[in-house]
C-alpha cells in the first residue's frame, strides 16, 4: 500500500462535529434490499451504529430506556448512493466557466451545499469523481468531522490527455511517464479511486499511455474507471484493464461479453438527457429551446439506449449515477434518474431500480460487506421514506430521516 495523505497524519482532539450514534429502535415497513423482500410491518434495530437486528415486529426486541423511532405507515430502506457525481458543480453555471472561473473558497462551498443536499435527499454515500481536487479536501473535511456530509469516495483530478475532453478541469499527461506521475498525484493526496476521460468524439490516450495510467492504479491498489461513451472506446479500455464504465453508451455483443468476462458494471447517467427535456425544469435553468427539443428526441428515442439493455439484461451490474452538478441536475434530484432507468429497461422492476442505489452500489465503492443493505453486523446507513418506494419512486422525494452510522444527519 502507498503511504495515507498527510492529513491521516493529524491528531485530532475532538471533530468540530460530533454527532451521537445512540441505541435506537425502528419500526415500520422495512426494505432490506437483500433480495425483493419487503418486511410488511417490521423493526431495525441499531447498537453501536451498526445494525443489530432486522425483522418482523413481532420479533423486535424489548429496550427499556432505548428511543424507538415510530415510523409506521413509512418505510426503512439502505441509505442511498450516487455513483457519479461532481460535488463541486452546481447544475446551475455552464461547466467550463465554473471550472475555471469559481475562486477556491465558492468551489468550497458549492461542495458543502451539496452535500448537505444529499443526505437531506437520502444519499448517504457519494462517488465524486472530479474534476478538479477539491474532493480530497471535501472528503478530509468529512472525515476528520469539520463538515457533516455523507460518506465519500473520491478521484482527485481526473485524469486527461493534454487536451483531452474536459481539459479545463482535469489534470492533463502527455507519455506514459507522465500518466504515472498524474495517478501519484491522486494517491498522494488520498484518493479511493482514479477516473480518466478515456474518450469524447474520438477516442484519447495512446495505447501506451492507457497502459500506463491503469497499470499505475493498480500498483497502488486503486480501482480505476473509465468515461466511455460509444462501443469503440468501452470495448478499448476493458480490454486493457479498466474495473468501470461511466455511462455507456453502444455495445456490440462482443463489447458485452467483455464486459461480463471481466465483470465490468456500467454507472448510467441519464438524469441530464432526462431532466433537460423536461420543458418546465429546462426552461428555470436556461436550457436553450434547441437543447431541449434535442433531449426530447433523444428521450423519445429508446433504440439510442439498446446497447445498455441488452448489456443489463446480459447480466452486466448497472449500478445508480446522475452526474449531478451537470446543468439542471442538482445534487438532491433522485427519482428522474431512477424512474428511466426502470422505463428504458436497465433496470426491468422497481426493485432492481432500489439495488442499482443501494446493494450493488455499495459493492461498486467497495464497501458491499458495510453498507447497501440492511442486515446484521453492517454500519446503520438507513432512511426513513415517507411512502413506498417499491410501489412508486416519487416516495423517494420524500426523505424523512437520514441516518449514516447511527448518527442523525437530517429529520
Amino acid at each position: 500500500m502507498s503511504e495515507p495523505a498527510s492529513w491521516r497524519y493529524e491528531t485530532i482532539t475532538k471533530p468540530m462535529v460530533d454527532i451521537p450514534s445512540p441505541e435506537r429502535l425502528f419500526l415500520g415497513r422495512v426494505i432490506p434490499c437483500t433480495g425483493d423482500t419487503v418486511i410488511e410491518d417490521g423493526f431495525v434495530h441499531v447498537r453501536d451504529g451498526k445494525i443489530a437486528a432486522v425483522g418482523d415486529k413481532a420479533n423486535a426486541p424489548t429496550l427499556p430506556g432505548v428511543e424507538t423511532i415510530d415510523a409506521t405507515g413509512k418505510t426503512l430502506m439502505p441509505g442511498m448512493i450516487n455513483s457519479h457525481a461532481h460535488l463541486n458543480w452546481d447544475g446551475i453555471h455552464e461547466l467550463s466557466r465554473q471550472s475555471m472561473q469559481d475562486s477556491v473558497p465558492i468551489s468550497v462551498f458549492k461542495a458543502a451545499s451539496n452535500m448537505v443536499k444529499s443526505v437531506k435527499a437520502g444519499i448517504t454515500l457519494v462517488r465524486d469523481l472530479g474534476f478538479h481536487d477539491l474532493n480530497l479536501y471535501s472528503k478530509q473535511a468529512v472525515e476528520q468531522g469539520i463538515f457533516p456530509g455523507p460518506r465519500l469516495k473520491v478521484c482527485g483530478n481526473a485524469i486527461i490527455q493534454t487536451g483531452g475532453h474536459t481539459y479545463w478541469v482535469c489534470r492533463e499527461a502527455t507519455g506514459a511517464d507522465e500518466m504515472r506521475r498524474a495517478v501519484r498525484e491522486q494517491v498522494r493526496g488520498g484518493a479511493d479511486l482514479i477516473k480518466i476521460m478515456a474518450c469524447h468524439d474520438t477516442l484519447e490516450f495512446t495505447d501506451a499511455e492507457l497502459e500506463a495510467v491503469i497499470d499505475e492504479s493498480h500498483r497502488n491498489k486503486l480501482p480505476i474507471t473509465a468515461h466511455g461513451t460509444f462501443n469503440d472506446c468501452i470495448k478499448r479500455v476493458a480490454e486493457f484493464g479498466i474495473d468501470c464504465i461511466e455511462h455507456g453508451g453502444a455495445m456490440t455483443d462482443e463489447t458485452i461479453q467483455i464486459l461480463l468476462d471481466r465483470k465490468l458494471p456500467i454507472v448510467t447517467t441519464f438524469s441530464a438527457l432526462v431532466i433537460q427535456a423536461n420543458t418546465d425544469i429546462a426552461r428555470q435553468f436556461g436550457i436553450p429551446e434547441w437543447k431541449i427539443a434535442e433531449r426530447q428526441k433523444a428521450v423519445a428515442d429508446k433504440s439510442r439506449f439498446d446497447g445498455l439493455v441488452r448489456a443489463a439484461k446480459a447480466g452486466v451490474p448497472i449500478v445508480f449515477g446522475t452526474d449531478a452538478g451537470s446543468p439542471a441536475v442538482e445534487h438532491h434530484q433522485i427519482v428522474p434518474e431512477l424512474g428511466f432507468m426502470v422505463e428504458v429497461g436497465v433496470c426491468p422492476t422497481i426493485m432492481d431500480a432500489l439495488h442499482a442505489i443501494t446493494a450493488r452500489a455499495a459493492v461498486l465503492n467497495g464497501m458491499g460487506d458495510q453498507i447497501g443493505t440492511l442486515e446484521p453486523g453492517k454500519l446503520a446507513d438507513l432512511i426513513v421514506v415517507d411512502g413506498k418506494p417499491d410501489q412508486d419512486l416519487e416516495a423517494l422525494t420524500r426523505v424523512d430521516m437520514t441516518f449514516i452510522g447511527g448518527k442523525r444527519m437530517h429529520g
